[in-house]
């Protein structure tokens, strides 16, 4: 199941980031840049979860979660904000919000935290599996098998298998690749995907099985069959 992600925040470089990020890990996303586009995108269709940024302006995100709620609306609300205080906190909470991270965060545990919330919301399952010819992938739990066979991967190991799973066949040049598991690009000159490609191809593409993971040399890696 494909989820639609609204992401509402008046800041342009952590909206992209947001969404490259989503679109990578197989979501639908939509994007406002203050309260009026929020209300305006929600009225035309409803997200499976709504990514909102507190002091985004022309009404702010508290007052967009109210009106939602007023309204009815029970869209699962994930509050993004700069502010640590306990009583901001508790604000964005009694707004309706159902779940509240400070930025800056990392990645992995907003994603963590839209699985929990899209799973409380009954729209996903509680185990989603990833497969690509006999490799085995259950990304909640984070484990993996090849041709029946658990393989132990370290994180960084399993985010890139995960993602080159997610996008099976499609070529994901080394800049994405950076930027998705590593947060930014080293630049032409780091060997840093390649050994890392490396160890999974040790671990995944094991003597006597058809490898998965393929170069695509001068752009990037791939996961398919064939």
């Amino acid at each position: 199941m494909t989820h639609t992600v609204l992401i509402a925040e008046d800041d342009r470089a952590i909206r992209d980031s947001l969404a490259r990020a989503l679109m990578l890990a197989g979501y639908r996303v939509r994007i406002a840049a203050n309260g009026t586009q929020t209300l305006a995108v929600l009225a035309e269709q409803r997200p499976d979860v709504l990514l909102l940024d507190v002091m985004m302006p022309e009404p702010d995100g508290l007052e967009v979660c109210r009106r939602l709620r007023a309204a009815g609306d029970r869209t699962p609300v994930l509050m993004l904000t700069a502010r640590v205080e306990v009583p901001d906190r508790i604000a964005g909470l009694d707004a309706g919000a159902d779940d509240y991270l400070v930025k800056p965060f990392d990645v992995d545990e907003l994603f963590a935290r839209l699985r929990a919330l899209l799973r409380r919301n009954g729209t996903v399952p509680t185990t989603e599996v990833l497969s690509v010819a006999d490799l085995r992938i259950e990304p909640p739990a984070r484990r993996v098998w090849r041709a029946g066979r658990e393989l132990e991967l370290s994180r960084t190991e399993f985010d890139l298998l995960e993602l080159l799973a997610r996008h099976a066949g499609a070529v994901l040049d080394q800049a994405t690749l950076y930027e998705r598991i590593w947060g930014y690009d080293f630049g032409p000159g780091s060997k840093n995907l390649a050994v890392f490609i490396g160890y999974l191809r040790r671990k995944i593409d094991r003597p006597g099985l058809v490898p998965l993971i393929h170069t695509v040399r001068g752009v990037g890696y791939t996961l398919r069959e064939s």
